[in-house]
This record gives structure tokens, C-alpha cells and sequence, in this order.
């Protein structure tokens, strides 16, 4: 006897179709989606049908329906803001983080100069176009901005879903500081030429399809900013124990 195979109704289809789309990093966490007008005349389906698929996707954690639209949910937060709290209260764990970006983005690197489309090549060379801008404007915030999106482009570009969403969970703490403060890094001039020329050698190799050359200059940048950070921090503790030191007297009785 042959099993009968029942039709998912138009609601679920819808529902799958908009899953797989924030599954590939089409729609991404904290964006809200189109209206809801819009939205059908896009996927061209009506509006209840719609309505009822936005609702199965608020069930599973992956929208967020309120007042101002549907948006799609941090979906890895329950993951990751305990682990940023972890995270956050130990100084180690930042040498930990630089190792684990070291295995894992080398991977990405190598793979997105392999399958990377021709949209994401130019993506890529646009970033590192806003990357020089904010280097001759002396923007630290939008050099710290440029960094983290040319990122977010490798990872996509290896087309690697779970590279994908979890660098993405990782870069997302990484703009809060949860490791280092990128900020005060960018303000360095030392530090924002190098880092300029290492994204360039980064950016290049994959959109030149260049594996190794990928690969070496995701490694050479890992091993430089985590060294970068740790001098960093080791400067600003001396400076910190000094200023202690000169200013015991309140600490102490003239007597």
C-alpha cells in the first residue's frame, strides 16, 4: 500500500520558505521585514496566508511580531548573551577567542576564495573601498564598523551555514566590546595602518580566488590583533599600576 502524502498547507510552505531565507542569512537577526502588504504582493500569496505564516515562525523564536512590523529575532540569544556574560568576566578568554577565530575563519577564508559569487567579490571590494575612506577620514568608529562587516561578508561568502551564524553571533559580540575594546584599537595609528593593509591582503586573496594567500593573511591578522590586544592591555595595567603609585598619598596619613 502507498502512503498518502498530505500537502503542507499554504501557510507552513510560506512559513518554510521565509525559514530558509534567514537560515541563509537572506534576512538577518534584528532587521524587520516588509510590510505586510508588500510582503505578499513579494512572495505573491494573500495576506491571511501570510499572516498565519509569520505566526508559526513567532511560535518557533525566529520573528518578532509587535507594533512597529516583524522582525527577525536574535534567535542565538539565549546562547550567546549568558555565554557574553562568561565571557566578559575573564580576561583569558580573549587569548581563547583569537585561537578559535584563528582555526575557524582561516576555513571561512579559504572557502570563500573558492565560492564566492560575483555579487560578494564586489561586496567585498566595496568594503574595502569604505575601509580606505574611513582610514584618510580618521573615523575610528567607521574603520571599527568596516572591520567587522568585511567579516561578515568572508563568512557569508564560504557559504557555510553554521560558519555563518555562529561568526555572525561572535562579531555581533565583538561590537559590544565583549573581548577587547575595538575602539580604542582603531585609535591607534600604528595599529589602523596595519590593520588596513592586512584586511586589503585579506580581501584581494579571496576576491582573486588566491586559497593560500587567503589563508596566510587571515592567519598573519589573527596572530597580530590578538598580540596587538594583549600589549594593549598590558600597557594600559602598567599605567594604571603607576598612576596608584603617584597618587598613594590619599591612600596614607601625613602624620
Amino acid at each position: 500500500m502507498t502512503a498518502r502524502l498530505r500537502t503542507p498547507k499554504l501557510a507552513e510552505a510560506i512559513a518554510g520558505h521565509i525559514e530558509r531565507l534567514i537560515l541563509e542569512g537572506v534576512l538577518r537577526p534584528g532587521e524587520r521585514l516588509a510590510s505586510e502588504r508588500d510582503l505578499s504582493e513579494q512572495l505573491e500569496v494573500s495576506r491571511p496566508s501570510l499572516r498565519d505564516a509569520l505566526q508559526i515562525l513567532e511560535e518557533r523564536g525566529l520573528l518578532a511580531i509587535g507594533r512597529d512590523g516583524t522582525r527577525v529575532t536574535q534567535f542565538l540569544a539565549p546562547l550567546t548573551e549568558p555565554l557574553a556574560g562568561l565571557l566578559n568576566s575573564n580576561e583569558q578568554v580573549t587569548a581563547d577567542y583569537f585561537e578559535y577565530r584563528e582555526a575557524v575563519e582561516r576555513k571561512a577564508t579559504a572557502l570563500a576564495a573558492v565560492r564566492a559569487s560575483d555579487p560578494e567579490r564586489q561586496a567585498i571590494r566595496e568594503c574595502l573601498g569604505e575601509m580606505q575612506a574611513a582610514y584618510d577620514a580618521n573615523d575610528a568608529t567607521r574603520e571599527a564598523e568596516a572591520d567587522i562587516v568585511l567579516h561578515r561578508l568572508i563568512y557569508g561568502a564560504s557559504h557555510n551555514l553554521v560558519i555563518l551564524h555562529v561568526m555572525r553571533a561572535f562579531s555581533e559580540m565583538l561590537r559590544r566590546d565583549i573581548f577587547f575594546n575595538r575602539t580604542q584599537l582603531f585609535a591607534i595609528d600604528e595599529f589602523r595602518e596595519e590593520l588596513l593593509s592586512q584586511h586589503k591582503a585579506i580581501g584581494e586573496a579571496v576576491v582573486g580566488g588566491d586559497v593560500a594567500a587567503a589563508e596566510e593573511a587571515a592567519l598573519r591578522h589573527l596572530v597580530y590583533t590578538g598580540q596587538s590586544v594583549e600589549r594593549f592591555r598590558r600597557d594600559e595595567a602598567r599605567t594604571s599600576l603607576a598612576l596608584r603609585r603617584l597618587n598613594r598619598s590619599t591612600l596614607i596619613s601625613g602624620g
